[in-house]
């Protein structure tokens, strides 16, 4: 039995590298054939008219799946709410007033629970949300093998120990490798800057006080250090101004990201940070030429964060509401009607 196939002519490449058993870790390419049907077409169609409203909503599901998976895994908890009861991780430091595209979840899952009531996980729901999303944005297509269960937990201390673009690239490539990545990974994954905005703080000491000396970074491109500085001149209230990470092809998914790296166009040191290193500097240089080879690598590394300590069968559960736990209670039937 094949994988169900897409007809759009772009694609035949990756169906010839990823012709894939159906199986996968637990997970499976037609896990929801026969009881949700429509999936693919329900979060399709509501992640483009999410993108038809919102340029940068496409770049953040793809962050905001990457903080879900990285966080004990792809289980969807990064979507669950704080409350009096429960704290989630909404709040934590990389998350707060950053990651974002919770509506367009909500909306999914709405649609979903009409069409196949209590069926569909959010986490399988967010994991086909960012492949739509860098598809839509004339990115790869992948196969997503799908049946991941919500968790039931959640953890701020955890997601305040994301990779984070001031980390150095040894820090960024230890949480790699301590969920089952690799420094190829690292590399490949970062390739996801190629759309998407950047907050001004997460790279400001580049453009004013790099390292401490009260100065710019030298290694960065001149004329972005303008534009730069001008966007984010050097006072707290620019903190949250908005800078795009390829300010090339912002909304476009593609190779650009690499070819900015070559010309010194990185926006946050962690990204310029692959140059410095043979092996990831290396595949910077291969990406920037070879765009369908960018684009097949990063759909095999998406698969593998997409398999990230998920919860199979019975393990878990599955919200109805992504924002918040069920609670399924036993009751004594004969106690009841005694």
């Amino acid at each position: 039995m094949e994988c169900t196939n897409n007809k759009h002519p772009f694609l035949f490449l990756f169906w010839l590298v990823f012709l894939t058993p159906l199986v996968c870790s637990q997970l499976y390419y037609n896990f929801y054939d026969s009881t949700c049907p429509n999936l693919t077409r329900i979060v399709r169609y509501n992640v483009l008219s999410a993108m038809n409203n919102d340029t940068r909503i496409a770049a953040s599901l793809l962050r905001l799946h990457f903080h879900d998976c990285f966080v004990n895994g792809c289980d969807g908890s990064v979507l669950l709410d704080t409350t009096s009861t429960f704290t989630g991780e909404k709040n934590a430091l990389p998350n707060k007033n950053s990651v974002r595209g919770f509506e367009v979840i909500d909306t999914i899952k709405s649609a979903l629970e009409k069409a196949c009531p209590a069926t569909v996980s959010c986490a399988d729901i967010l994991t086909l949300a960012a492949r739509e999303a860098v598809f839509l944005s004339k990115g790869p297509f992948w196969v997503v093998p799908l049946g991941r269960r919500d968790g039931t937990t959640a953890s701020e201390s955890e997601a305040n120990n994301l990779p984070s673009p001031f980390d150095p690239l040894e820090n960024i490539t230890a949480k790699f490798v301590a969920k089952g990545l690799e420094l190829k990974d690292v590399a490949v994954l970062l390739g996801a800057h190629t759309f998407g905005f950047a907050q001004c703080f997460t790279f400001k000491a580049r453009l004013f006080n790099f390292g401490g000396t009260g100065k710019s970074d030298p290694t960065l491109d001149g004329s972005l250090l303008q534009n730069l500085q001008n966007l984010c001149p050097n006072q707290a209230s620019s903190d949250t101004n908005l800078a795009p990470l390829d300010p090339v092809t912002t909304n476009t998914f593609d190779n650009m990201y690499y070819r900015n790296l070559l010309n010194n166009s990185g926006l946050l040191l962690s990204d310029q940070a692959l140059m410095g290193d043979n092996t990831t500097a290396s595949l910077v240089n291969t990406y920037s030429k070879w765009p369908l080879l960018f684009f097949r690598d990063f759909a095999v590394s998406m698969e593998k964060m997409g398999r990230i300590s998920v919860l199979t069968g019975q393990q878990g559960q599955v919200r109805t509401n992504c924002r918040i736990l069920c609670f399924y209670y036993e009751f004594n039937v004969d106690a009841l009607t005694a």
